[in-house]
C-alpha cells in the first residue's frame, strides 16, 4: 500500500525543485523544437507521469487537484515542459478508460511508456474483421519524440443507414505512423507537436474508445479500473491539460516581471518602474487572475470528484459552465501576460527575455481549439436560456 501522503509532498518538492532548472533549459527546448532528454527523464523520475495512472499498471492514482498543481507548478520554469507534461500524462489516464486489453498492449512489458495525441476528426477509417483500417494525417502532437504510441481522432462510418457516425480515438503503435518534423512556430516551442501520419493501419476494436462512453462516464476500463478517478468526464480532464499550463506560465511571468522591473529605472523619464502605477496594476491583476484561475479550477474538481465518489451524476449546465471555465484560461493568461509585456519596455522584444518567451506561448497556447472561448460561452449562454448543448466534449 503506498504512502500518497507521502507521495505527494514529494511531487510538490520536486516540481518546486525543477523550476529554474527547466528555466535554464527553456532556451535549449525552442532551440531543439521538443523537449530535452533530460527533462522527460527527470518527469519519469519524479513520478509526474504516474500521478494519475491506474495502480494496477504502476501508477498512483491521485487525484486532479494534485496533477494540475504539479503541471502548473513546472509551467512556472517552463510552459512547453508543462504543456507536454499535461497532455502526455493526462493519457495515462485515458488508457485507463479503454479494453484493459489495450493497457496490457501498451505497458504489458514497460509501466513507463508514454503515449501522444491527436484528437483532430481526420482520420479516414474502415470497418475490416476484428477492428478497422485507419489513415491519415493528424497535426499537433505534442510530444511525439517522446512516445512510443499516439491517441489518434477519427470518426467511424456508421454499418447501416441512418445510424450516426461514431466519434472515437484510435490507440497506434510507434511502428504504425510516421512522424512528420514540421514544429515551426512562434511559441511553445519545446512542445514538438509534430504532425503524424498513419496509412492503412490495422487497430483492433479493443483499442478503441468511444467518445460517447466518455461523456458517459461508463467506459470498458472501468470494469477494472475502479477508482472513482476513472469515472470523471474524459472533456473535463482533457480540455485542462491544455489550459492549466497557462497559468504557471502566467505566475512564471510575474516573478520574472517583478524581477525584472524591481530596481529598474526607466530611460525615457529616469524613474524607478515599481514606482509606475502602470506597472504596479499589471503585476497586481495578473497575481489576481493566478489565483482565481487556480480557484475555480480546483473548486470545479472538487465538486466533480465528490460527485463521482458519491456515484451521482452532473448535470449538463455543470458541464457546460465548467467546459466554459476551462476555455477561458488562456484568454484571461494572455490579457495578463501582454500588460507584463508591455510593461517591460523594449527590453522585451529580446525573445531571450522570460517575459517574452511566457509572452510567446501563453498567446500561442491560446489558439488550441479547447481555447478559444467563443464558441463555449455561446454554448454555456444558450443553455441557460434553455437551449439543447451543441457540445458533447464535457
Amino acid at each position: 500500500m503506498i504512502d500518497k501522503e507521502q507521495i505527494r509532498k514529494q511531487l510538490f518538492e520536486r516540481a518546486q525543485e525543477l523550476v529554474p532548472v527547466l528555466k535554464e533549459r527553456a532556451t535549449q527546448a525552442e532551440e531543439l523544437g521538443v523537449l530535452p532528454e533530460d527533462t522527460i527523464k527527470d518527469f519519469q523520475e519524479a513520478g509526474f507521469f504516474r500521478i494519475l495512472q491506474p495502480s494496477k499498471w504502476g501508477g498512483y492514482e491521485l487525484t486532479p487537484f494534485d496533477f494540475f498543481e504539479v503541471q502548473t507548478k513546472v509551467a512556472e520554469g517552463c510552459m512547453s515542459s508543462a504543456w507536454v507534461l499535461g497532455v502526455v500524462a493526462i493519457h495515462n489516464w485515458q488508457l485507463a478508460l479503454f479494453d484493459d486489453r489495450a493497457a496490457q498492449d501498451v505497458w504489458g512489458e514497460d509501466t513507463s511508456v508514454l503515449i501522444s495525441s491527436s484528437y483532430m476528426p481526420v482520420g479516414k477509417v474502415e470497418h475490416v474483421e476484428g477492428g478497422y483500417k485507419l489513415s491519415g494525417r493528424w497535426g499537433f502532437s505534442s510530444g511525439s519524440k517522446h512516445c512510443e504510441w499516439a491517441f489518434l481522432g477519427a470518426m467511424v462510418p456508421p454499418k447501416n443507414p441512418g445510424e450516426a457516425p461514431d466519434y472515437r480515438t484510435f490507440l497506434v503503435p510507434r511502428s504504425d505512423y510516421d512522424i512528420i518534423d514540421n514544429w515551426d512556430v512562434m511559441g511553445l516551442k519545446g512542445t514538438g507537436s509534430n504532425d503524424v501520419v498513419v496509412k492503412d493501419a490495422f487497430v483492433p476494436e479493443y483499442r478503441t474508445h468511444r467518445s460517447l462512453d466518455g461523456f458517459m462516464q461508463n467506459s470498458p476500463g472501468n470494469e477494472v479500473n475502479t477508482s472513482p478517478l476513472f469515472k470523471l468526464p474524459f472533456g473535463q480532464i482533457f480540455v485542462r491539460s491544455v489550459s492549466s499550463a497557462a497559468i504557471g506560465a502566467l505566475k512564471g511571468a510575474v516573478d520574472d516581471y517583478i524581477a525584472f522591473n524591481r530596481n529598474r529605472i526607466a530611460l525615457h523619464d529616469a524613474k524607478n518602474v515599481a514606482e509606475d502605477p502602470v506597472a504596479q496594476h499589471a503585476a497586481a491583476d495578473a497575481l489576481r487572475i493566478y489565483h482565481e484561475l487556480k480557484a475555480v479550477m480546483y473548486r470545479n474538481f472538487d465538486i466533480m470528484t465528490e460527485r463521482a465518489e458519491n456515484g451521482e451524476e452532473l448535470t449538463i449546465e455543470e458541464r457546460v459552465q465548467w467546459r466554459y471555465d476551462s476555455a477561458m484560461v488562456a484568454s484571461r493568461c494572455a490579457d495578463a501576460v501582454t500588460k507584463l509585456y508591455l510593461s517591460c519596455g523594449s527590453a522585451a522584444i529580446r525573445q531571450d527575455h522570460q517575459v517574452n518567451r511566457a509572452f510567446r506561448d501563453i498567446q500561442t497556447g491560446r489558439t488550441h481549439v479547447a481555447n478559444q472561448p467563443e464558441k463555449y460561452a455561446r454554448n454555456y449562454g444558450g443553455v441557460t436560456f434553455g437551449r439543447e448543448t451543441t457540445d458533447f466534449f464535457l
